[in-house]
């Protein structure tokens, strides 16, 4: 089995971004030479995600509303206590989760229709990063 790592790096122009890093890993996956496997992508914020779902512009709006329904920004979240202000940002995480694994066949990543590779930006406008390992074997 072959591993390859590359990280990648974010500094987003507002508090909450979505980004749609599909060509990014598949950048890395051709570059890993990697044909049949899987590929990790991680998060290395504990206020960021990442998520597999379409590139469409209204399900981007609504997960956005929703996860602001959900875990709004609040003055009275404990977390706060610590000096951060961003226990919303945290709690989207969560439900969004730090990762995802995509499965690789011939050196491709192995997506449906309409799925695409999402980092999720919870908490930004400062310096963040992402890991991307690519895990298997290569027919060389």
């Amino acid at each position: 089995m072959k591993i390859f790592t590359e990280y990648m790096w974010f500094y987003t122009k507002s508090k909450r971004e979505y980004i749609n890093i599909t060509g990014d890993v598949e950048q890395i996956l051709l570059k890993s030479g990697i044909d049949d496997g899987m590929v990790l992508v991680s998060a290395m914020h504990i206020t960021a995600g990442v998520y597999v779902n379409d590139a469409e512009s209204g399900i981007i709006h609504d997960i956005d509303e929703w996860l602001e329904r959900l875990a709004p920004y609040r003055d009275d979240y404990q977390h706060h206590n610590t000096g951060e202000t961003n226990g919303d940002a945290h709690l989207k995480s969560l439900m969004m989760h730090h990762e995802v694994i995509v499965p690789v066949t011939n050196g491709r990543l192995d997506l449906g229709t309409w799925q695409q590779i999402y980092y999720a930006e919870f908490d930004g406008m400062r310096k963040k990063r992402l890991i991307v390992k690519v895990m298997g074997s290569s027919g060389a």
